[in-house]
């Protein structure tokens, strides 16, 4: 069994779902590993990793309609508003969601489901760079 880690930094372009699934599957491939477990990280509290549906847009625009019903910006139950009004809700949306996936993978590929694929949510409004650790464990 062999241990790879390596990180990627995506920009963001404020809140909303980018897909990395090809850039996890290429680091997956270039490590030439072919089976195993691939474990990403986000180092932030404000954005999260899921997998979601991944062909119909209407999934990620439910989604975010569903969690500024739960967490809207700027409500007043919220009194850590540090850096504004996306503040407390961007944390509440990373702690019911995830900061770390893992997946297996073979033949060099993610072994994810016709319609899943790996999104990194941005739950502040502006944008920001975010670190994910990838950590995959194969031979």
């Amino acid at each position: 069994m062999s241990v790879e880690q390596t990180q990627f930094e995506q920009t963001t372009l404020g809140r909303g779902m980018l897909n990395i699934t090809k850039q996890v599957n290429a680091l997956i491939y270039d490590s030439l590993l072919t089976k195993g477990i691939c474990h990403l990280f986000i180092q932030h509290t404000s954005a999260s990793l899921i997998i979601c549906e991944n062909a119909d847009p209407d999934v990620r625009v439910d989604l975010e309609a569903f969690m500024e019903s739960i967490a809207p910006d700027g409500s007043p139950m919220f009194c850590h508003d540090t850096e504004g009004p996306d503040d407390m809700p961007a944390h509440i949306r990373t702690v019911i969601t995830n900061v770390s996936l893992s997946i297996p993978f073979s033949e060099s590929q993610l072994l994810l489901g016709t319609w899943q694929g790996i999104c990194l949510w941005e739950h502040r409004i502006h944008p920001h760079t975010r670190k994910v650790i990838v950590t995959l464990h194969g031979e």
